[in-house]
């Protein structure tokens, strides 16, 4: 049953909330990018040289992106590196615009950054610390003068805390985008209406928020007194000769007919993404060339200085690179703007971006002074993590293959301490936005994994929705690209134990190939988080689960079809029939109840139907990203029938007393009605989890 339920309700809520992954970096990128980085390794014998030959980098990065961009569909991609403060190689593939068939250049065409925008965003707040104009520590309240943040936990949420993704805020992205500019809502009204509630106490918990680095954009707005698109255009941009770039929405006219198109590859077919604007203009508005992007580069490899000019000083651009926040001394966590990375024995900093029709990755490795910068207009993320896995293993590699951790044998009788059911914590707890994530196919967002003991000491890592009965090898492989990333054929682990965990210490465990995992546990010695990379994992009790959840829905809707197909035929006809006879005897009140009674299941049912078979209409005759503009009014209408169902659950118990003192009903029927109410308000308990109860978005 639950597969069957799963299959129709899937689609529905991968058309539902299709504008998740995308605008503005969503959960899918980032998840992926900061969970399956390489951990640091205890090992040294390593090279460390980097690229030193133009041609023989160019030769490498052009079969690279032959081969990526034909095996993954991507139209046009563009790259730059940088080393010793130096360009030392940019180059373009493929097609910007694939019907006008315009090549993509370097220096001339612009790609949507999305997330990438943040660090420009985290540079401005950086000049106005050094300034004097703000202090990291410092509550954010302090400076907002048209709206407040919420103070439901004692600790304020900092400017350090957005910086570091550490606000605690809540996940939302309907309304997100405007189809036109004139739908554009100015940053601070669009905040002031739409700022997600904390749903987690500030400086705990990584959990990547576009909406706390907006809330950042628009602090440099109220304290410089100008929009934050001409703050970063004087401050950063222009000093930096960043003229093919700009934060400004729509693009200023000189800009605009270099902006690649965005596309996805469906059917067979390179489709065009419609354009489109977004509110939250600091957290991912940007667009800018591959060479544009180098100067940036430049800039923060160089400690703030970009030839003669400085846009942070030397200090500020350190305090921005080092690590603030990390769930524990091994993992990878977050600087200011920048995430960090793991990777054959190497430090490096990034941020990913990932819009509709576009992707990207800034990444830098400040000790080597080399930076790297890529772009192409398809969504996806693994052709830049392929990249980034195949650059570091040719010209920064690991000698010797990392050592896999023995089994601690006593470990065994604590396994079951850690094993349960883990949700990636960015996803909306308050909102009907909550289903996103829940059935999204796996790679893409893997937003519940499942922890088991293996025996002999050791721990499993896969996720929920995996089935060992059921395409065993191709589960095998979705667990390595949910776990990994982008793995390389160069692996030395086997796939099928990739996923294993070893214990280390206390609270911290280690895969067999090197990345490390740990967990958290609460005052009362319960395990109530699990972290990989940089990203944390809330433990769900048992009926928080996908499995269970999906269960109580499929026995709901079994419960509703049953009621409409065998009690509607028997009480509208048998007992009709037989009631109607008595209109006008003394009995007409019994008679009007006894035949209220047995339809009003009915009609619950119906209702209840109507409501999710409903939705599905509405969804299909939709446009796939009307999401992210905001809820349809058919959906908003939809959402009043479970209101109405809910009042109608209400008096069935009223109905159920009567249905056992009435001597005509059979016992058959009577436990029927009891069953029917103990399901219908195990729907009501469905609909309030995910915040479908109401008007919750």
């Amino acid at each position: 049953m639950q597969r069957a339920i799963a299959g129709p309700i899937g689609l529905v809520l991968v058309l539902l909330f299709f504008g998740q992954p995308c605008l503005a970096e969503g959960l899918s990128t980032e998840f992926n990018r900061n969970m399956f980085s390489d951990a640091r390794s205890e090992q040294t014998d390593i090279q460390q040289q980097g690229p030193d030959d133009p041609q023989e980098l160019k030769a490498f990065l052009d079969n690279f992106f032959a081969q990526q961009m034909t095996q993954l569909h991507i139209p046009g991609a563009a790259i730059a590196i940088v080393k010793d403060g130096k360009p030392f190689f940019t180059a373009g593939y493929g097609y910007a615009d694939l019907e006008k068939k315009i090549p993509v250049d370097p220096n001339q065409t612009l790609f949507r950054l999305a997330s990438v925008s943040k660090l420009f965003a985290a540079t401005a707040v950086m000049q106005l610390a050094e300034r004097g104009q703000l202090k990291l520590k410092d509550d954010v309240n302090k400076y907002l003068k048209n709206f407040q943040l919420q103070e439901n936990y004692p600790a304020p949420v900092t400017i350090e805390s957005l910086l570091t993704h550490t606000g605690g805020f809540d996940e939302k992205f309907i309304g997100l985008a405007a189809r036109n500019a004139s739908e554009l809502i100015p940053l601070g009204e669009y905040l002031a209406k739409r700022m997600p509630p904390r749903v987690i106490p500030p400086g705990q918990i990584i959990s990547y928020s576009n909406h706390g680095i907006a809330l950042a954009g628009y602090l440099v707005e109220e304290i410089s007194g100008i929009p934050f698109a001409q703050y970063t255009d004087e401050n950063i941009l222009q000093p930096l000769d960043m003229q093919q770039s700009s934060f400004l929405q729509p693009l200023p006219a000189r800009l605009a007919s270099d902006l690649a198109v965005g596309y996805e590859y469906r059917r067979g077919n390179y489709q065009p993404v419609p354009s489109y604007y977004i509110n939250d203009g600091p957290a991912g508005a940007l667009k800018a060339t591959a060479t544009d992007i180098s100067h940036f580069i430049i800039a923060h490899l160089q400690k703030g200085r970009y030839g003669n000019t400085k846009i942070i000083e030397e200090t500020t651009a350190q305090q921005m690179h080092a690590s603030h926040f990390t769930h524990h001394p091994q993992l990878p966590g977050w600087a200011y703007g920048f995430s960090e990375r793991f990777q054959n024995n190497l430090r490096a900093i990034e941020h990913g971006g990932t819009d509709p029709g576009f992707a990207s990755l800034l990444f830098l490795l400040p000790e080597q002074k080399l930076g790297l910068f890529v772009a192409y207009n398809n969504e996806q993320d693994e052709l830049r993590e392929q990249l980034v896995s195949q650059f570091l293993d040719r010209y920064y590699p690991v000698k010797e293959p990392i050592s896999s951790p023995q089994p601690n044998p006593n470990f065994q009788h604590r396994a079951n301490y850690f094993v349960g059911n883990y949700r990636f914590s960015r996803y909306p707890h308050s909102t009907i936005e909550k289903l996103a994530p829940v059935l999204l196919k796996a790679p893409v967002s893997a937003p519940e994994l499942r922890v088991r003991a293996k025996g002999d000491g050791i721990l499993t890592v896969e996720p929920s929705s995996y089935r060992p009965n059921r395409s065993p090898r191709r589960a095998l492989k979705k667990v390595d690209s949910v776990l990994y990333g982008a793995v390389t054929d160069n692996s030395n682990t086997s796939s099928r134990t990739r996923n294993q965990l070893v214990e280390i210490e206390p609270l911290l465990f280690q895969f067999t190939d090197g990345p490390y995992v740990a967990f958290k546990e609460n005052s009362r010695g319960r395990i109530t988080h699990m972290f990989i990379g940089a990203d944390a994992f809330e433990k769900l009790a048992w009926y928080e689960t996908n499995a269970f959840q999906l269960s109580l829905f499929g026995f709901c809707i079994l419960a509703f079809l049953s009621s409409c197909i065998g009690w509607s035929s028997r009480s509208l006809t048998h007992r009709w029939q037989k009631d109607s006879s008595r209109w006008g005897s003394k009995q007409d009140i019994q008679s009007l109840v006894r035949l209220s009674g047995s339809t009003l299941p009915v009609a619950i049912s119906a209702l209840n139907l109507f409501f999710l078979f409903g939705t599905i209409l509405a969804i299909l005759l939709s446009n796939l990203y009307e999401f992210a503009y905001g809820l349809p009014p058919i959906i908003t209408t939809l959402l009043c029938i479970p209101i109405m169902t809910t009042s109608l659950t209400a008096v069935l118990p009223v109905f159920m007393v009567l249905s056992w003192q009435d001597k005509r009903w059979s016992v058959l029927g009577r436990l029927y009605y009891l069953f029917f109410i103990l399901c219908a308000w195990g729907f009501i308990s469905f609909l309030s989890y995910w915040n479908l109860l109401g008007f919750e978005f």
